[in-house]
């Protein structure tokens, strides 16, 4: 998956572990990207679906159709033991560049060249 999906699947998974703890579908995943940044971080549905697809063919996820009776059909996905292992490593790495970002000696502007001149942005929307 490219950098942009992982990012994504980050947001959508995030702090409080929305796919890893229940099976919920794409609408409410990016509402809650929304929620959690703030409504800084806008994805597209093009791009989340797209990362859905990705991560399905990975076999990280899984999709099924829920059940009509609730109101409109809804593709629902759920996270499979292999997702829940990438999650993990991608969290522990995150974590490693985190702690050593947060310990460098290096100033701002040394993180901004090392990123190739990145700046933190007002607002990201990652478009395909």
């Amino acid at each position: 998956a490219s950098k942009r999906h992982d990012v994504a699947v980050k947001l959508a998974v995030g702090r409080d572990q929305l796919l890893l703890k229940q099976d919920t579908y794409g609408y409410k995943i990016n509402k809650e990207i929304l929620a959690r940044t703030d409504r800084r971080y806008e994805l597209k549905e093009a791009t989340l679906y797209s990362a859905f697809k990705r991560l399905e063919q990975a076999g990280c996820i899984r999709t099924y159709w829920g059940d009509e009776t609730t109101g409109a059909r809804r593709r629902y996905y759920s996270i499979t033991e292999k997702g829940r292992e990438t999650y993990a490593s991608n969290r522990r790495d995150w974590e490693e560049a985190k702690e050593l970002m947060e310990n460098s000696k290096l100033s701002d502007e040394d993180l901004e060249q090392a990123a190739g001149g990145w700046k933190k942005p007002g607002k990201l929307s990652y478009n395909e």
